[in-house]
């Protein structure tokens, strides 16, 4: 299989087809992650949990959020602040799950969370210090202006709100961020000589300091060899190498509806790859209207508009065990679209009282 374009960005889908979802993405440069949905975590080393920056939820059904508890198990006295990010309402429910334990052996050091509620056109802040026991402390809000939700040097977030049987679910875009990639035809065309300027150049692209500062560049003239001075931006402009970022699109409890069909289409196009719930087979086109998931036919029909360059198709309903192999068979792509496949169980299945050691000899 031809590997997935990314430069910076490591996704890897943490379940199998019928296991809860959950996406790691880990940031290479950074040798840190973020996490899409916290279904079942147990099987996620700690050291794994303990590297997560930012955690995103869909949703607070157990099979996307359940795996809360687990992160707060493992990272809970690690001196760090967690940022989560979920539709209206996640605050709540992430201070309900914190209230249910006792902190009274706190320390001033343990880690703090904070919480994100994406709502139309803002985002409300809450914080909650693990050093006072985890209370639900309100930060204010910001505007929320276009999709983004969240960004570091090497990536950005985008959300969009679903509707998932009356709550609201969200769907999640994450983009690389521009490198510093370049042309060395459109070097030669501009008649410029590579040299220790391309160096200065890549500084100031990654600096953020390309507006208003000008370079000495090398050039060829008709009596010999010059010396241009170009504004950064310009000269990163004329020689950048045209390539669109690569992206994850991230989907799933949504139903067909064409409200959310839309909202996919504006987020998701063009994604490079395309993690997308397919819940159920199209004999079963019914229980997926009344559950609010999608379908294999809605599968297909989705992503030959999105026309992504990958599809993983994801969280297939538990009543296909031994089955799953009936979605591949049944998913029609286009040639430009290549199919991941899953095995249908990654997590470790429950052990039978024989199997454990016998207490007392």
């Amino acid at each position: 299989m031809k590997r997935l374009p990314f430069r910076y960005l490591e996704p890897t889908f943490c379940a199998g087809l019928l296991d809860d979802p959950v996406l790691l993405v880990n940031v290479r440069p950074l040798g840190r992650a973020i996490l899409i949905d916290c279904g079942q975590l147990h099987h996620l080393a700690k050291r794994v949990l303990k590297s997560l920056d930012a955690i995103f939820v869909t949703h607070a059904h157990m099979d996307h959020f359940m795996g809360f508890d687990t992160l707060v198990r493992h990272i809970h006295v690690s001196p760090r602040t967690v940022d989560l990010f979920g539709p209206p309402g996640i605050a709540g429910k992430v201070a309900a799950k914190l209230a249910g334990y006792d902190w009274n052996l706190t320390e001033s050091y343990w880690c703090a969370f904070r919480v994100h509620e994406v709502h139309p056109g803002r985002v409300l802040h809450f914080s909650f210090p693990g050093a006072e026991g985890f209370p639900c402390l309100p930060e204010g809000e910001t505007p929320r202006q276009g999709a983004e939700i969240y960004r570091n040097e090497f990536l950005t977030v985008d959300a969009a709100i679903c509707d998932h049987n009356a709550i609201p679910t969200l769907a999640f875009r994450i983009t690389e961020r521009p490198s510093f990639w370049i042309d060395g035809g459109k070097i030669a065309a501009e008649g410029i000589v590579p040299g220790e300027w391309l160096r200065e150049l890549k500084s100031r692209f990654y600096r953020g300091e390309l507006d208003g500062r000008t370079i000495a560049v090398p050039a060829i003239a008709a009596g010999g060899e010059t010396v241009r001075s170009m504004e950064g931006r310009q000269l990163f402009e004329a020689i950048r190498r045209a390539q669109a970022p690569a992206s994850i699109g991230y989907l799933t409890d949504i139903g067909a509806s064409p409200e959310n069909l839309a909202t996919a289409r504006r987020l998701l196009t063009g994604v490079t790859l395309l993690a997308c719930e397919c819940s159920f087979l199209a004999a079963d086109r019914d229980k997926a209207r009344n559950s609010h998931h999608l379908c294999t036919t809605d599968v297909s029909a989705l992503a030959r508009e999105l026309s992504p360059g990958w599809l993983l198709p994801m969280h297939l309903s538990k009543s296909y065990n031994t089955k799953g192999h009936l979605i591949y068979d049944e998913l029609a792509l286009s040639p430009e679209t290549r199919l991941i496949r899953l095995p249908e169980h990654l997590t470790p299945r429950p052990l039978l009282p024989a199997e454990f050691p016998k207490l007392g000899g």
